[in-house]
């Protein structure tokens, strides 16, 4: 896949080249700052973006605007999001719009390359790719009415694996139940949390981290 990295320090930037060429991949550009990101887009789409939350000059939420930015003027591109830590405000900026393409991951996460990579490959292909502990943490928020008092254990189970991206098939294989009793356990969620159910994998997951963003 051809992709644009944006990532300020240099030694985790590097590193990142080197993997990606190792694996085959085209790095079409490797910058520093939002501002180059956004040049090195517009000259050149990529079909997915790696772009750090905080970059210079205020080390806020420059590449969180910049993904956003991406988003809303190149859809085709994915974009997925590092961060040092799981900011819950940028984790819904990004999960409130359309979450098809695109990823969350902490920084700890790359370390791991298989998960980065297969991260990377999903938004590459139009798919969601959210942590673990992102997704931990949004479940553990409540609501006026408290809806996910409602679920199961293995019905939590399930929700969390959903909310990280994954496919039926991938949540059957990974928790060691049948595809029928994953698609099973997603309908009685939805009746539970009273979301709508929705045509494609992406929109139900969007649903639900709606749901916790609330």
């Amino acid at each position: 896949m051809r992709v644009i990295l944006a990532e300020d320090s240099t030694l985790l930037r590097e590193g990142l080249v080197r993997l990606l060429a190792e694996e085959g991949h085209e790095v079409l550009a490797a910058v520093g700052n939002a501002e180059l990101l956004l040049k090195a887009v517009a000259e050149d789409p990529p079909d997915v973006v790696v772009a750090d939350v905080r970059m210079p000059p205020t080390h806020s939420d420059e590449g969180l605007r910049a993904a956003l930015e991406i988003r809303e003027r190149w859809p085709g591109v994915g974009v997925l999001v590092l961060s040092q830590y799981v900011e819950k405000r940028y984790a819904t900026e990004l999960l409130t719009g359309d979450s098809e393409g695109v990823g969350y991951l902490l920084k700890d996460r790359v370390v791991q390359v298989d998960e980065f990579l297969d991260a990377l490959e999903r938004v590459a292909r139009g798919r969601a790719a959210f942590d673990p502990e992102v997704v931990r943490q949004l479940l553990g928020r409540t609501t006026h009415t408290d809806l996910l008092g409602r679920l199961s254990a293995r019905e939590r189970d399930v929700l969390a694996e959903m909310a990280q991206g994954h496919t039926n098939a991938a949540i059957a294989q990974r928790l060691h139940i049948s595809q029928s009793g994953v698609e099973k356990h997603i309908n009685a969620i939805f009746d539970k949390l009273e979301l709508a159910g929705g045509e494609g994998y992406s929109r139900r997951v969007l649903a639900v981290l709606r749901y916790l963003g609330s």
